[in-house]
C-alpha cells in the first residue's frame, strides 16, 4: 500500500513498506522508480526479515516534483522516508542511487549504513570529459522539453544498442521513459556531472558509517573501477564482486549480501 511523507520543502514523497526486522531504505538509479524499475522486487527479497521501504524519487511515480532542485532536497527526501522507517536505516542505493546514499550517510539523517551497488562515478580524463558533454546534452534536451531525445541520450551514453533503443520508441513503454526523463539532470547532479562525476574521494573519506560496495562480475570494467575506487576511498569500507551479475543485479543474489552485511552487527 503506498503511503506518503512530506519533505522539508513540503515535496510528497510516496513509499511503501513491508515485512518486519531492520529498516532498509532502497534508492532507485535513473529513470526508474518503484513501479519501473528493480526495487519493488528487492523489497520483497528483503521483506523476509526486514522492514523494506521502497519510495519514488522525487519526479518519478507517485511523488510529487517539487520546485527547483537541488541535491539536498533529495537528501531530504531520503531523510523523511528515514523518518517514517524510524529514524534509522540501512540505505541501499543502485547506480546512481548509490552516489546520493553515500551523500545522505554524510549528512545526518539517520544512516546507520550503506549498500552501494556500483555508483557510476569517472576513474579517468576521458570518462570525465564524456560526462561533462552528457551532462550539458541532456540539460539542454530536458530545458527543450525534448524529453524522448533526453532518454536517447542517456541509453546512448550507458551503452544501449541502437537497435534496442530504437525498439524502445516504438513500444508502449515508451512513454514511462519519457516522463521520468526531466530527472536525468538529477541524477548527473547527485553524480557531480558539471565535474565530469569524478570519484568523491574527500565526501567519502569523511564517512564514519559501515559501507559495502558491491559489483558484477560481469559488468563493464569501467562500473568496476568506478566501485573498486570509491571503496578504496572510503574508510573500513568493504568490497566485493557478485559472480554471475551485471549492472542489472538480480534482486534474488544482491538481497542476501544485505542482509549478511546488516546481520554482522
Amino acid at each position: 500500500m503506498t503511503e506518503y511523507v512530506t519533505s522539508a520543502d513540503g515535496t510528497r514523497i510516496a513509499y511503501q513498506a513491508a515485512g518486519d526486522g531492520p529498516a532498509v531504505v532502497i534508492v532507485d538509479g535513473a529513470l526508474c522508480h518503484r513501479a519501473f524499475g528493480p526495487s519493488g522486487g528487492l523489497a520483497a527479497q528483503l521483506a523476509d526479515g526486514h522492514r523494506a521501504f521502497s519510495y519514488d524519487r522525487r519526479g518519478r511515480g507517485e511523488s510529487g516534483p517539487g520546485g527547483e532542485y537541488a541535491v539536498e532536497r533529495e537528501i531530504e527526501d531520503l531523510a523523511a522516508v528515514v523518518a517514517a522507517a524510524g529514524g534509522s536505516a540501512t540505505v541501499l542505493g543502485l547506480s546512481s542511487g548509490a552516489a546520493l546514499a553515500l551523500r545522505a550517510a554524510g549528512a545526518g539523517i539517520g544512516v546507520a549504513r550503506v549498500v552501494a551497488y556500483e555508483p557510476p562515478f569517472s576513474t579517468s580524463d576521458e570518462q570525465r570529459a564524456r560526462f561533462k558533454d552528457y551532462r550539458a546534452g541532456v540539460e539542454q534536451d530536458v530545458a527543450g522539453g525534448e524529453f524522448g531525445a533526453a532518454a536517447v541520450r542517456f541509453m546512448t551514453f550507458v551503452g544501449s544498442p541502437a537497435e534496442m533503443v530504437e525498439q524502445l520508441r516504438e513500444s508502449p513503454v515508451w512513454p514511462a521513459f519519457e516522463a521520468v526523463a526531466p530527472t536525468l539532470v538529477h541524477d548527473a547532479d547527485v553524480l557531480d556531472g558539471a565535474e565530469g562525476a569524478p570519484v568523491p574521494a574527500a565526501r567519502l573519506a569523511e564517512l564514519a558509517v559501515p559501507v559495502l560496495f558491491l559489483d558484477g562480475g560481469l559488468s563493464p570494467a569501467m562500473l568496476r573501477d568506478a566501485t573498486a575506487a570509491a571503496a578504496s576511498a572510503t574508510p573500513a569500507a568493504e568490497y566485493r564482486t557478485l559472480a554471475g551479475q551485471t549492472h542489472e543485479v538480480a534482486p534474488e543474489v544482491l538481497a542476501p549480501a544485505v542482509a549478511e552485511f546488516i546481520a554482522q552487527d
